[in-house]
C-alpha cells in the first residue's frame, strides 16, 4: 500500500530563533577542505592533494540541550517521581517503544489566544467537533498559533498551553504521548509570569508538566507542519534518541498516511 510521510520535525539550526536567550544551539561546521588535513593525519604521507578534488570529510560539532529542536520529554523531566510518588519517573532511555508508533489525533487550538491555558472542557469540545473518541495509546498533538510564527522572535511567547486538568483528561483515557508545535506544552512562561505576579498561586507554574507527577506521560515540543494534518486518519512515529538517564531525547517525528 502506498504511503505518504509528513515531516513534523524542525531542523536543529543556529540561525532560526526557537529557544529563549541563553538556550540556543551552537554548531561548528568543518568543510570538506578543512576535513582533508584532519583525514590525512590518519595516513602517514597522505596529503590533501592525494584526495579526490582535495576534499576530506565534512563534520559538525554540536553543542545543544536535549530540549533543543524537536524532542520528546520523559516523565523524569517533570518530576523525580510519578504515580503520586509510588515510583521513580522514567527517563528517556526507559521509554516504551510501542507507545511511539500509534494512531495520531490532532486538536486544532489555533483560535485560542497566546498564553491561554486549555482546559479539559476545551479538549472534550474539540474531540466532539472532530468526531473522535480517544483510544488508549492515541498520540495527541496540539496545533497552536505558535506554529504560524516559528522562526520569529515571538515564537517562544506564542500559542496556548495545556494545563493540569486538560493533561489529566488525556492521560486518564490512556494517552501516553502528546505533542505541541509551541515551545512548551504549558502556556508560554512570559504569560504565566504575568498571572503569577497577580495571583502568587504556585499551582499555575508548569502545571501541565507537573501533571506527570500523577500519571506518567511523554511530551513532544516544537513540532511543525501540524496545520497540514487532518484531525485523524494517520499514524505518528516518534522514537526518541536513547540517552542514559536523560530528561529528553531528540526525535524525528513524522506522520504516516496509508493511501
Amino acid at each position: 500500500m502506498p504511503r505518504r510521510i509528513v515531516d513534523l520535525s524542525i531542523a536543529i539550526d543556529m540561525d532560526v530563533p526557537s529557544d529563549p536567550p541563553g538556550m540556543e544551539v551552537k554548531i561548528e561546521y568543518t568543510s570538506h577542505a578543512q576535513g582533508a588535513p584532519q583525514m590525512a593525519r590518519f595516513f602517514e604521507g597522505l596529503t590533501a592533494a592525494d584526495l579526490p578534488d582535495g576534499e576530506g570529510w565534512a563534520v559538525e560539532r554540536v553543542t545543544l540541550s536535549t530540549h533543543n529542536g524537536t524532542h520528546m520529554d520523559a516523565p523524569w523531566h517533570f518530576h523525580s517521581t510519578t504515580d503520586n510518588g509510588a515510583r521513580a519517573a522514567p527517563s528517556i532511555d526507559e521509554t516504551p517503544l510501542d507507545q511511539c508508533f500509534q494512531p495520531g489525533v490532532k486538536l486544532d487550538f489555533r483560535h485560542f489566544a497566546d498564553g491561554y491555558v486549555a482546559t479539559a472542557a476545551d479538549v472534550e469540545a474539540e474531540l466532539k467537533r472532530i468526531g473522535h473518541a480517544l483510544q488508549p495509546l492515541d498520540i495527541v498533538v496540539v496545533n497552536t498559533r505558535a506554529g504560524e510564527v516559528f522562526g520569529q522572535p515571538e515564537f517562544i511567547h506564542a500559542g496556548c498551553g495545556l494545563g493540569r486538568e486538560a493533561t489529566l483528561y488525556l492521560t486518564e483515557r490512556g494517552v501516553k504521548v502528546v505533542g505541541t508545535d509551541a515551545w512548551s506544552w504549558d502556556a508560554p512562561f512570559s504569560h504565566t509570569a504575568k498571572r503569577w505576579a497577580q495571583t502568587r498561586d504556585p499551582k499555575i507554574i508548569w502545571e501541565g508538566h507537573k501533571a506527570g507527577r500523577e500519571t506518567a506521560y511523554w511530551q513532544m515540543e516544537k513540532l511543525t507542519n501540524l496545520a497540514a494534518l487532518p484531525p485523524t486518519g494517520f499514524e505518528i512515529c516518534c522514537f526518541p534518541v536513547k540517552i542514559k538517564g536523560a530528561s529528553a531525547g531528540w526525535s524525528r517525528v513524522v506522520a504516516i498516511f496509508n493511501e
